[in-house]
């Protein structure tokens, strides 16, 4: 059985300026649709991506930017970075885990889980490592997303 990931529901507070931001951002808007005042649907997909993001007025009771860890894999960290700024998203320096363990979270102190002890040090991994470099970035109501590079699948994959 195959299951695929589809849609995730984003939680936020102003529609219009989230979904200016993820136009900013680069993501295709598929569907824009509001069939009252208190319903609207706005659904976005990342460049590349077959899972998508919906949120609008109606679709959630979750807090506004509530949702964290959201993974965008990139093949090159610098150039996906370089092209987020450049469209003006603040997006973090690219760092690595100096333990080389798997990184989850947001540098603003939102959620995250790493082991005690781990480090967040600046730069790429020293050796490029697949999933091994990383920065991070927020919505404007605090949806945490991480890029992550990764050159080779793991097997499986």
């Amino acid at each position: 059985m195959d299951l695929k990931l589809e849609l995730i529901v984003l939680p936020v507070s102003d529609v219009d300026r989230a979904k200016a931001f993820y136009e900013q951002a680069g993501f295709r808007l598929d569907l824009d649709k509001a069939v009252s005042e208190d319903w609207r649907a706005v659904h976005f997909t990342p460049p590349g991506s077959e899972c998508s993001i919906i949120f609008g007025q109606g679709i959630t009771s979750a807090a506004p930017g509530s949702v964290q860890g959201l993974y965008l894999i990139v093949t090159d960290i610098e150039e996906a970075r370089a092209e987020l700024v450049g469209r003006g998203i603040e997006v973090s320096e690219v760092f690595h885990d100096a333990g080389g363990l798997f990184y989850h979270g947001h540098d603003a102190g939102e959620v995250t889980h790493q082991v005690e002890g781990q480090e967040r040090v600046a730069g790429p991994h020293p050796d490029r490592a697949t999933y091994g470099s990383y920065a991070d970035f927020s919505d404007p109501d605090g949806n945490g997303w991480v890029l992550q590079e990764v050159t080779q699948r793991a097997p499986g994959r």
